[in-house]
């Protein structure tokens, strides 16, 4: 009964949600939130069930058994097709739950002793419902690739920092995560993993039904410049929209990012071949490679570039900081001014790297870099606000609304580039206000 005291709290606090309503449209919503974070918790106890249950399928459907297989018997293959059948999952879920079950279970040695779990951590975060078994997925999956090159040490920190810092957050975001821990994990591994992938770089095209049809696929480092180039044609396409006085004429520019990136193609590709047009709008779009100066020039560790997550060696951030169009961030130099005061209203071009180097992009949903734009946390005419780094931050037009239609509230600790910023949710959404960290410090979680 005990493993099941949690699944019964959950299903008990659903049940204290709904109430007498008859249904969802019946709720309140408030109670539409909280119905919503009480599936939460009881879908990440299913899940804590779930994986247990799997690994002990697992260990009864071992090949050593033969005809006494649990799956065998039951008429199955394996034992991820047993479960992928009764839950509806497909048979790779299956798989990565039964991989779950198998790290996060406890163990017996040879005397039938018991052993803790092979990632305590995960399985103690599995059961509280802390973690879902997707999010456990990705975590145990990294640790699994790196603990040979990482040793035993360096695995349960990255352990305890990825434990940290994934609940609350959505799958993709836990995969963000991923990928920069197992940069910090297995540093050395990253340059092959990326000669790996530039063997794999292809770009294809055909033509059907009357369409040219194109197929990309890039390394990190070869697909840095398109999307750079990309997003900056989008985003300052989007910024004339706003400035342009005719936004519902019917002749007026309602194309959709696709369609802006296609354009962008052709634009870029048309220029090549003789375009006589002197400037491209790509609202300054620039790739920027981010680093430690002390990496950089030992050609050692790892490096980021602005609006994309996968990291990349030390050697790559050297070859890319000598092409054209590509820069390593230097800030705060004798020759950059990063606060202005009164002086000027708009935040300079060296003041939005260091922003971009604090808050990643939209300090609020991580958007890119190419998608945002600075603002002054106590505005310019109305607070008499100063241009300075402590008083600007990053955001899209969509959080930038949201913040002010909305009440909530930004606090900045500390400063320069190191410093944090943290979203101060309004009443209404959290009665406590208890502060949420934004910027690039949530996923810089080996920092």
């Amino acid at each position: 009964m005990p493993k099941l005291t949690g699944l019964h709290e959950a299903i008990s606090r659903l049940d204290e949600v709904w109430a007498d309503a008859g249904d969802s449209n019946d709720l309140s919503r408030e109670q539409l939130i909280a119905a919503n974070e009480a599936i939460g918790i009881l879908q990440r106890r299913v899940d804590a069930l779930h994986v247990e249950v799997a690994a002990g399928i697992a260990s009864e459907s071992r090949t050593e058994l033969g005809a006494d297989s649990l799956a065998k018997q039951q008429g199955f293959r394996t034992p991820a097709k047993l479960i992928a059948a009764a839950t509806g999952v497909s048979t790779g879920d299956a798989i990565r739950l039964i991989k779950v079950g198998e790290a996060t279970a406890t163990r017996t040695d040879l005397l039938g002793a018991r052993l803790p779990a092979k990632y305590p951590l995960v399985s103690e975060a599995l059961s509280t419902g802390s973690l879902s078994a997707q999010a456990a997925a990705l975590i145990t999956a990294v640790l699994e690739r790196c603990r040979i090159a990482a040793g035993p040490l360096r695995t349960s920190e990255g352990e305890q920092l990825l434990v940290d810092a994934a609940p609350g957050l959505a799958l993709d975001e836990v995969r963000r995560l991923v990928v920069r821990i197992e940069a910090w994990l297995d540093p050395d591994g990253v340059e092959p993993r990326l000669d790996e992938e530039r063997g794999k770089r292809s770009l294809t095209f055909y033509e059907r039904n009357g369409r040219l049809h194109l197929d990309g696929s890039f390394d990190v480092e070869t697909g840095a410049p398109i999307v750079a180039a990309l997003r900056g044609y989008v985003s300052a396409s989007f910024a004339s929209r706003e400035d342009s006085p005719d936004q519902d004429a019917p002749d007026a520019d309602h194309r959709s990012i696709a369609m802006l990136q296609a354009d962008a193609l052709a634009l870029f590709c048309a220029h090549v071949l003789g375009c006589k047009s002197e400037k491209l709008p790509l609202a300054g779009a620039t790739v920027v490679v981010r680093m430690n100066v002390s990496d950089l020039e030992s050609a050692k560790g790892t490096a980021t570039i602005d609006g994309i997550d996968q990291p990349i060696s030390a050697a790559a951030a050297r070859r890319m900081a000598a092409d054209g169009g590509v820069i390593p961030c230097v800030l705060g130099g004798d020759s950059e001014i990063l606060d202005w005061g009164r002086k000027k209203r708009f935040f300079t071009k060296a003041q939005r790297l260091a922003l971009v180097e604090r808050d990643g992009g939209c300090a609020m949903c991580y958007l890119p870099p190419e998608m945002v734009r600075a603002h002054h946390l106590r505005w310019w005419k109305r607070h008499h606000g100063r241009t300075d780094l402590s008083n600007g931050i990053l955001l899209c037009e969509s959080c930038h609304h949201r913040i002010h239609d909305n009440g909530w509230d930004i606090h900045i600790d500390g400063t320069g580039v190191n410093a944090r910023v943290w979203f101060i949710p309004p009443a209404h959404v959290d009665p406590a206000r208890m502060p949420r960290l934004g910027g690039r410090a949530r996923f810089d979680v080996a920092a």
